[in-house]
Parts: structure tokens; C-alpha cells; sequence
């Protein structure tokens, strides 16, 4: 990216917070903090009001705006596909929210563009898994959540566990939001068991705003999850399969804690984060033959004693 881009680029992205820190900028960009220095000088220079303070970032001052930005088509694509995302991943209200969104992205895109999009449109499909997720479509759950996150507030709900078999009306302190395996997942802090509870959207039987703010100081969604992976005593696994073998476990991989693949020496070297080792040696025993164990050691030896009990049994 030449200084000229990367300029625009760092604008945009100084309108897009209240405030970014150099650190961020220069993080993205790949640079130096001297260089993020000297670049936001350039937009001083150009006569955008530029607030900055040591140890906190920067801001542009409240009020200044700038012309509509121009997407790019890749930018204007990539926004379709989340389209179609949103559509069948979210509740109705999300969808509605970016669907109004999408028509003022539209607005200010070039003509060209314009008709790209429409080309396009009937080609780019997300299909539903068959295991629906059965979240109540008039709850409009992901809207209060976010809601409760953003302003702190604590929500009330209805809950059914499926381990208890009990149903119960809780109040909790909303962390985050994911989406795994089909089913949107809630962390919260629960008031009833007073501990952080996974909550799925699709036993919320009525979810609300209670009103109250909470003052607690609750972990972000990626501290709790890496928190609880230490907690769950994970065990890293590599594993190195052949190329072939790739696309046959884009589903599966994610079932046996998934975190990351590469490509090294003609094969696929993925990791793995498990907590139960004897479960992952039968789900690798069925690609064992296009597969090599890179660690643990005693990955290799479980996997040698499940083939000599195979093998004996089958004698």
C-alpha cells in the first residue's frame, strides 16, 4: 500500500471509533509508531481537526464530517455476502437493521458497482443447516443482548436446561455473543448460580431489559473463552494430513477443537485444542493412514494401542 492509501485508509478508520490509538494504526498497517506519528501530522496538515492525547489515542473532533466514502466492488461484494449471512444466522431485527444499512451502502456506490451487485445477487446463497436452531423468531434475542451489553443492563430470562431438565427465570449480566456449530451462545454473568454460565439462544423462552445497570467488571468474550481453556486443562495436538484429505474435514475439525492450520512440506498441519485425548485418537483413526501425529508423543502410543486392540480383536 503506497503513503497516499494508506493516509485515506488511516482516516476512515479514525472516523470509525470515538477514539483509535496509534498502536492500532500501526498494528493494521504494519508500521512504525513513528510513521503513524508522522502520517497523522499529514492530516493536521490537511485541515482535519484532529484531537490527540499521550496514552490514549486519537479522535477527530465531535461535529466535522466528511464526504460519503466510495467502496470498492470488493469492499461492496464482501458487504452482500455478510448480507446473506445475516439473513439466515440472525434473528429478524438484525436483518432488518443490516438490510437498512445495505440500502445506504448502495446509495453511494458508483453506478458500475451498482449493477455488479445485481448481477451478482442471485449467485451468492446461505443454506441453513438441517439441525435448526430453533431460536424463537418474535424475541428478537440478539438485539436486546447486544442492547444489554452496550449499556450495561442487566436482562431477565427464561431458561430451560437441558442437563437439569429445569426451567427457571434468571437475571443475568450479559458478557458476549458467539456462534458455534448452528446455535448462537450467550456468556453471562448468572445472579441465580452467581457464576458465568453459557446460555443458548434456543432455550430463551422470553428474554427482556430489566432497567437496572449493572457495576461489575466483567472479563471480555476472548479472556472468558481463553480463561476457560486453561481452566479445561486443553491439550495441544498437531497434526500434519495430506492435502486430499482437507476438504473432507471442514465440518468435522470443528467438533475436535479446531484452532488453526498451515501449509508446511506438501500437507495441512492443523492444531487442535482437546480435552479428551481418546475420543481424538478414534476421530484421527479414520484418516490414520493420511495423517501424521507431530505432538504429543503420547497421541502416537494411544493410537498404537487402539490398532493392536483392532487388530487382536480381529485376529
Amino acid at each position: 500500500m503506497n503513503r497516499i492509501d494508506r493516509i485515506s485508509a488511516i482516516l476512515i478508520q479514525l472516523q470509525s471509533r470515538r477514539i483509535v490509538k496509534a498502536g492500532d494504526i500501526a498494528e493494521r498497517f504494519n508500521i512504525s509508531l513513528r510513521t503513524v506519528y508522522r502520517d497523522i501530522k499529514t492530516l493536521e496538515e490537511a485541515g482535519i481537526p484532529l484531537i490527540g492525547e499521550a496514552g490514549i489515542g486519537y479522535s477527530i473532533m465531535d461535529g466535522y464530517r466528511l464526504p460519503p466514502v466510495m467502496f470498492t466492488r470488493e469492499e461492496a461484494t464482501a458487504f452482500l455476502t455478510a448480507e446473506k449471512l445475516m439473513e439466515k444466522l440472525t434473528d429478524p431485527s438484525s436483518d432488518e437493521n443490516y438490510k437498512s444499512a445495505m440500502y445506504k451502502v448502495r446509495s453511494v456506490l458508483r453506478m458500475a458497482e451498482k449493477d455488479f451487485l445485481e448481477n451478482i445477487d442471485g449467485h451468492i446463497e446461505v443454506l441453513k443447516s438441517r439441525r435448526t436452531s430453533g431460536v424463537r423468531l418474535d424475541l428478537n434475542p440478539l438485539q436486546i443482548i447486544l442492547k444489554g451489553i452496550g449499556d450495561r443492563t442487566v436482562l431477565s430470562i427464561h431458561y430451560f436446561a437441558m442437563h437439569s431438565q429445569e426451567k427457571t427465570e434468571r437475571c443475568i449480566e450479559p458478557v458476549g455473543v458467539f456462534y458455534q456449530d448452528n446455535y448462537w451462545h450467550l456468556i453471562a454473568w448468572c445472579r441465580l448460580r452467581q457464576d458465568y454460565r453459557d446460555f443458548r439462544l434456543d432455550r430463551i423462552s422470553n428474554i427482556s431489559l430489566t432497567g437496572e445497570r449493572f457495576r461489575a467488571q466483567h472479563p471480555s468474550l476472548n479472556e472468558y473463552i481463553s480463561q476457560q481453556a486453561r481452566e479445561r486443562n486443553l491439550q495441544e495436538v498437531v497434526v500434519r494430513v495430506e492435502k486430499r484429505v482437507g476438504p473432507y474435514l471442514n465440518e468435522q475439525k470443528y467438533y475436535n477443537g479446531f484452532v488453526s492450520e498451515r501449509e508446511t512440506d506438501g500437507m495441512i498441519e492443523m492444531t487442535f485444542l482437546t480435552e479428551f485425548l481418546e475420543g481424538f485418537v478414534r476421530w484421527l483413526m479414520m484418516y490414520g493412514d493420511m495423517a501424521v501425529i507431530v505432538r504429543p508423543e503420547n497421541l502416537r502410543e494411544k493410537v498404537k494401542e487402539l490398532s493392536k486392540t483392532i487388530m487382536l480383536r480381529n485376529s
